[in-house]
């Protein structure tokens, strides 16, 4: 027999988009507020 990893349950997958989609927007506002300094200095 071979050794199959478990599939991932839909929790796993849910937890770990939603990881991206917050490291994402975290960055996209992080970016903006940068800018933002830059076009006032």
């Amino acid at each position: 027999m071979t050794n199959t990893p478990k599939p991932r349950t839909i929790e796993q997958i849910r937890r770990s988009r939603n990881r991206v989609l917050g490291l994402g927007l975290g960055a996209f506002v992080i970016l903006v507020f940068f800018i933002s300094i830059a076009k006032m200095g």
